[in-house]
């Protein structure tokens, strides 16, 4: 059941950001433009580091969803929250982890397929996912987790990583009141 429950969250969340959104606005749109069509050396760099960014995105991805099985015991809906504060692998650098995977994805697919349309759509998902973390999701998990999350906060950026990693106090790893 643990299994179908992650696969569920992957599907209906970033599944849908990162694969069933763009394929219908490359489909729907200019179609795509293999790394914008630049010439010479250009196009080839820049489909390279799409495909480096799609990937690096995807085992981020598959790093977070793991960490929020296995530490969190739960998943990364909404619906189905963790249970534990997850300050662990990369949440000591940056809180948001996964939202920084989907949007590599997203920037290398934009890179990759050189799409106007996918720019626009990675743009109003980094602006979209601001906005819910700051007045829905960052709130819920203050009440949910009270001083280690404010601890957390305080200590780990939510955007851009730090260089070095959060060090997790003892008492900071309990489950949720």
């Amino acid at each position: 059941m643990t299994a179908l429950r992650h696969a569920a969250a992957i599907v209906l969340l970033p599944g849908t950001v990162t694969v069933v959104v763009p394929a219908l606005i490359v489909a729907g749109g200019e179609g795509p433009s293999v790394a914008w069509d630049l010439g010479g050396v250009g196009a080839p760099l820049l489909a390279t580091a799409g495909a480096v960014l799609i990937a690096a995105g995807l085992a981020l991805w598959a790093w977070t969803v793991s960490l929020f099985a296995r530490r969190g015991k739960g998943t990364l809906a909404p619906w189905d929250p963790t249970t534990r504060l997850v300050v662990a692998g990369p949440y000591r650098h940056v809180r948001n982890p996964m939202i920084s995977a989907v949007l590599a994805v997203l920037v290398g697919e934009t890179a990759l397929l050189g799409s106007a349309g996918l720019a626009i759509w990675a743009t109003a998902f980094a602006a979209v996912n601001h906005v819910y973390f700051v007045l829905v999701e960052e709130p819920g998990l203050e009440r949910r987790f009270g001083d280690d999350y404010r601890a957390y906060r305080g200590a780990v950026p939510r955007w851009l990583p730090r260089l070095a990693a959060w060090t997790v106090p003892p008492e900071r790893s309990r489950p949720a009141r």
